[in-house]
């Protein structure tokens, strides 16, 4: 399954709920404000460290650079994809949740 997560982890719980709900092997996308959690050093980079074991981490880079951050360090494991790979993500998967 492909999860996608659109809410910022220092505003709202979804990226928690989300790591708490997914099954182990799904994809896990941080788009629009949800980006900030991919952040080295942010709130959110324990929690997912340790899950890069269960989940297959992914930023959305157009988001990442209307917020600025395109240069700002990632957690290790996460990878940027444009929306190309966004598409890519949603047609190997059965099914995709969003997480609003």
């Amino acid at each position: 399954m492909l999860h996608t997560v659109n809410k910022s982890p220092l505003e709202r719980n979804t990226l928690e709920s989300c790591l708490r709900l997914a099954a182990k092997g799904s994809a896990i996308l941080l788009i629009e404000d949800g980006v900030y959690g991919a952040l080295a050093g942010s709130q959110s980079s324990d929690k997912i460290s340790s899950r890069t074991g269960d989940f297959k981490f992914y930023a959305l880079g157009p988001d990442l650079a209307a917020r600025g951050l395109s240069e700002t360090p990632l957690i290790d494991g996460i990878e940027v994809v444009d929306y190309a790979g966004f598409v890519d993500l949603a047609a190997e998967r059965e099914a995709h949740h969003a997480w609003l």
